[in-house]
């Protein structure tokens, strides 16, 4: 019996997800958009609110990604209402507002959750300590950062309160971009 259970979490272990590419989230229109897509850039993973005090972080990650993406940097965001409703609307007005209010041209994937029972599976593999035993841990809040190398492996996280222009994110960007 103890073989066989031991057969059984090995051959569970071998299927877990190794890289965010390995995802195949909705993009906010609904449509498939796998994250392998994204094999060789460099991934700035956001989850975003638009009624939230970090909302005008939009214009910074719309920044790095204007200055970045032709040197393979891509920002994608993840609506989540997790936080004091901080994100109630459809995919359709979340898209709007973005677009209108602060001209979002990169990636934004449909609305999930970051947090409890119904977490979406990339959000177990970013926060889960086994896999990612230096950022991983739950999400806080809104516009938690992870940085992910041309590989797919998470290589740093910077909690809300940090801008995505301030130094040490534009740092890490730069150096994985060099990579």
């Amino acid at each position: 019996m103890k073989k066989l259970l031991g057969i059984a979490l090995f051959a569970m272990s071998a299927f877990a997800a190794s890289s965010v590419l390995e995802f195949a989230p909705s993009s906010i229109d609904g449509k498939p958009a796998p994250l392998d897509k994204y094999k060789g850039k460099v991934l700035l993973i956001v989850n975003v609110a638009s009624k939230c005090g970090f909302t005008p972080q939009y214009a910074a990650l719309e920044g790095l990604y204007r200055k970045y993406k032709d040197q393979g940097l891509v920002v994608v965001g993840f609506p989540a209402n997790n936080f004091m409703s901080q994100e109630p609307g459809t995919d359709e007005e979340i898209k709007d507002f973005c677009k209108r209010t602060y001209e979002v041209d990169f990636p934004m994937y449909s609305k999930i959750s970051v947090k409890g029972e119904d977490k979406a599976p990339i959000y177990k593999f970013l926060t889960d300590k086994e896999s990612n035993p230096t950022t991983g841990g739950e999400i806080k809040w809104n516009f938690t950062k992870f940085l992910v190398d041309r590989d797919g492996k998470v290589i740093a996280r910077f909690e809300p309160a940090v801008k995505p222009d301030a130094q040490p994110v534009v740092d890490a960007i730069e150096a994985a971009l060099k990579r």
